[in-house]
């Protein structure tokens, strides 16, 4: 078996997007013509303006294109903001989501495919078909499964759309949970299952395990697909030295209960001979200490360094991502 021929990453936006970035150069370098299948969250998706938004995915593709803004680390690179000013004057839209003219030009093209009868799945194959991105990119689902957070406020409770709670009050809001309506009766989009069959590997992203990768492995038929599969399921801890890289990872995590730590967000994924998704786990440097913890759950622990800086760090990560996959195949 080659563990880079067929390579499928589950991934959310920022930390996904940058992790593809790696594996997709290691595989040039290495294997140029290993194919990644990138299966994206859409639990952030949401509708805005009259325009359907798809962050994530609109992450990775920008990032995989090369027009990604990397300075804010979200958007497009020479954006200008125009329209949003002058849907502020007309009191339309949040006034604290600024959509950028170019990005906004994405959700307009997404938008009228969809209201034309396009599928989800072949709406991001259009997009996508703009540039040379080297993988592909699928929706985890057609259905709209978006992101509701139920947070604290004073004695009442109130829900809010995850953009909400994430862009205008950052996580400052006590969430009391997170729920994805409908996502019990959503299926995979089409080719996911399919993709994670013939996988040689799968890596999950060191993106965040409760709003990113949560609702991706939420979809039933995903969960039973990675469960199935004969490849190595190998996961990338988004922890570095007992902090979540992006900080408001953490909050998520409280509100659900599991522990902040690169062993306890192993325990929340579990072991794949358990019932649950991964047969192997990289953790950081900073996190050694935690390796025998997490070999104990039954997952195959590796460490090294987690650090994404550029593209070289980001590169390097993939190759021992899919090396710890590697070592572990043979048992299979």
């Amino acid at each position: 078996m080659s563990a880079s021929r067929r390579v499928v990453l589950l991934a959310g936006g920022v930390g996904g997007s940058t992790f593809a970035r790696g594996l997709r150069e290691h595989l040039r370098r290495t294997d140029p013509h290993a194919r990644i299948t990138i299966v994206a969250n859409t639990g952030d998706d949401m509708w805005l303006t009259g325009v359907r938004l798809q962050p994530d995915v609109d992450s990775l593709l920008y990032a995989l294109a090369g027009v990604n803004d990397t300075e804010r680390g979200w958007g497009r690179a020479g954006e200008s903001e125009r329209v949003s000013a002058e849907l502020r004057a007309w009191g339309a839209g949040w006034p604290w989501f600024t959509l950028g003219d170019l990005d906004l030009g994405t959700h307009l093209a997404r938008t009228g495919w969809l209201r034309e009868g396009a599928g989800v799945a072949e709406v991001v194959r259009r997009l996508c078909g703009r540039w040379p991105i080297g993988a592909e990119i699928l929706p985890m689902t057609e259905a709209e499964v978006d992101t509701i957070v139920t947070v604290r406020d004073g004695a009442d409770e109130r829900p809010m759309h995850f953009q909400e709670w994430w862009t205008r009050y950052r996580a400052s809001l006590e969430p009391v949970r997170f729920d994805n309506p409908g996502v019990a009766e959503a299926e995979p989009a089409p080719g996911v299952a399919r993709a994670i069959a013939d996988a040689d590997v799968v890596v999950v992203a060191p993106s965040n395990p409760v709003v990113s990768v949560g609702p991706i492995v939420a979809v039933p038929g995903i969960r039973v697909a990675l469960r199935e599969t004969d490849a190595p399921v190998v996961g990338v801890s988004p922890i570095i030295g007992g902090r979540a890289v992006r900080g408001m990872a953490e909050v998520c995590l409280a509100a659900i209960g599991a522990e902040c730590s690169a062993s306890g967000v192993a325990q929340l994924y579990g072991a794949r001979d358990d019932g649950g998704l991964l047969d192997a786990w990289l953790v950081a440097e900073e996190d050694a200490g935690a390796a025998p913890a997490v070999d104990a759950l039954g997952i195959r622990a590796g460490v090294a360094p987690l650090w994404m800086r550029d593209l070289e760090t980001s590169a390097a990560l993939a190759a021992a991502a899919l090396e710890l996959a590697r070592r572990g195949s043979a048992g299979r």
